[in-house]
């Protein structure tokens, strides 16, 4: 199996070749991206053919493994928008009527948050980064949050933005930075419920299943408690290219990361975004696939247009990517190896709630966040201790977050640190990012297990019939799907802390493929 890193290398082999040469091997590495992740059972495939094996991309990113033994109920993810629901837990800034900044609470309805966030800039006459958030919501919901814009109401209100809802609070003279809220409260429908074999699941066995693993959850790692993966919309989900993305950056190798953004298949795509891309990969030629690229592809646009301009500017193409977006591709890289690390800690037999000797513990906020500012490590002195407040709540075991600076845990859990790190290819980086340094990263930590708090689960109503839905829900199961369409839905609800994924929680109660989510 070829792992993210190796195909990264794939990648970057070719950047020496040219000709038909590179294009006969460009043609190779499409198939590469979405076939050499074999799938232990079967397959994904979308409607123009390409192919998805969602175990192998499941164990490149490190989601796999369970704490507690069970089948889950199945069924689809966000088989209409308003089946998956987020509302910020914020508090809103001090309002000041001769403040700066407009504070706005926005409702958004099928936007992902940096698209949506341009447009605002675009409509109030100011740059992308003077719009502050303290978190990116999921595209395919309807989402609620507090944003601080720095332009004056009237700008803010001066259009109407299709499929939103923004109310003004007022004037502040403060801003919100990333992670400042509380939490995030989830209103999540899971529909198509079945059994391992596809056979629709009712909803009676299906809240009985919800129940059990909630129950084997707490006995596994304390009352309504997970563990902390970092979800697969970080990596791309069913194209998996922000890790990749990520090390070719590090690598100061821009020409192979827009190649990469541009270029690299996924699972499910329409055709005409399956045929843009495999004409950038064939021709990298940015004036005829800006005549065919899809409309909802604006960032590749961008980067087509700077490339347009100027023919070999891959650093600036590649800047024409958000700042928040540039960021996450190396959080992406992170993120795989405390995913790696988690996986590892489960597989082995360890506890990721109580901590062992060589381990780095962080006391842990009333939002469930942990104070990096206070880790120390776990030693022979200190371990009872730490495993008390461990248990009461007010520690946690800590997960690495790579960067120049990190420390790392030592004994038995540094080797399952040690062991994710060199699985995942990143030992031999240093983190920082020589022609964008704002990109460098000290590392940090993250815990292994987080809360879920005010839980509750019903049966769902049916979907009604003039309700739009998503297109997996209109076509028949494939081979392989963990869902049915008369199987029942259930509606879970739920609070989570910042940076922590819901459908890392959904996952444990549907143990269904990962492009079910």
């Amino acid at each position: 199996m070829q792992t993210i890193s190796q195909v990264t290398q794939i990648w970057m082999n070719l950047n020496s070749m040219s000709g038909q040469l590179r294009v006969r091997k460009l043609r190779r590495y499409s198939e590469i991206c979405v076939l050499e992740f074999p799938r232990n059972s079967q397959v994904s495939s979308s409607e123009d053919g390409e192919y998805v094996p969602q175990d192998g991309i499941e164990e490149s990113l490190g989601l796999v493994g369970w704490s507690f033994t069970d089948e889950g109920v199945g069924g689809l993810l966000k088989v209409r928008v308003e089946d998956f629901r987020v509302e910020e837990v914020s508090r809103v800034p001090a309002l000041d009527p001769k403040g700066r900044f407009t504070v706005a609470r926005v409702t958004l309805t099928n936007w992902e948050t940096n698209r949506f966030l341009n447009r605002l800039s675009k409509q109030c006459g100011i740059s992308r980064n003077r719009i502050f958030a303290s978190g990116l919501k999921d595209k395919r919901a309807v989402t609620t949050q507090i944003l601080v814009i720095d332009a004056n109401i009237k700008k803010v209100e001066a259009g109407e933005i299709p499929d939103c809802d923004l109310e003004i609070l007022g004037r502040s003279h403060q801003k919100v930075g990333m992670s400042d809220h509380d939490g995030n409260r989830f209103t999540i429908t899971v529909r198509g419920c079945c059994f391992p074999d596809g056979k629709p699941m009712d909803g009676k066995e299906a809240l009985l299943r919800v129940t059990r693993i909630r129950e084997g959850l707490s006995e596994s790692l304390g009352a309504d408690v997970f563990p902390n993966w970092i979800g697969p919309q970080r990596f791309g989900a069913n194209r998996p290219v922000t890790p990749l993305v990520g090390m070719a950056v590090i690598q100061d190798d821009y020409e192979s990361a827009v190649d990469l953004y541009l270029g690299m298949p996924g699972g499910r795509a329409s055709e005409e975004t399956h045929n843009f891309r495999k004409k950038w990969r064939e021709t990298r030629d940015p004036s005829s696939c800006l005549e065919i690229i899809p409309g909802h592809l604006g960032y590749e646009r961008e980067m087509l247009r700077h490339l347009d301009k100027k023919s070999e500017d891959w650093l600036g193409s590649f800047k024409t990517l958000p700042n928040s977006l540039q960021l996450l591709m190396i959080h992406s890289l992170q993120s795989l190896a405390f995913n790696h690390t988690l996986s590892n800690r489960i597989s082995s037999g360890m506890s990721i709630i109580d901590p062992e000797i060589g381990d780095i513990v962080a006391p842990t906020k009333s939002n469930g966040r942990i104070d990096v500012s206070k880790m120390a490590p776990v030693s022979k002195s200190n371990i009872n201790r730490c495993i008390r407040n461990c248990r009461l709540g007010r520690l946690s075991v800590t997960g690495p977050l790579p960067g120049r600076d990190s420390t790392p845990a030592l004994g038995k859990p540094g080797e399952a640190e040690s062991k994710a790190i060199i699985d995942t290819q990143l030992e031999s980086l240093n983190w920082r990012v020589k022609r964008i340094p704002r990109l460098s990263t000290s590392g940090t930590r993250r815990p292994l297990a987080v809360p879920f708090t005010d839980f509750s689960v019903e049966e769902a109503t049916d979907i009604p019939e003039s309700s739009e839905k998503s297109k997996r829900w209109e076509e028949n199961p494939l081979d392989g799907d963990r869902w049915h369409p008369d199987g029942a839905s259930l509606r879970l609800s739920f609070t989570l802390p910042p940076g922590t994924y819901a459908t890392v929680l959904m996952r444990e109660f549907m143990r269904s493929p990962l492009d079910h989510f």
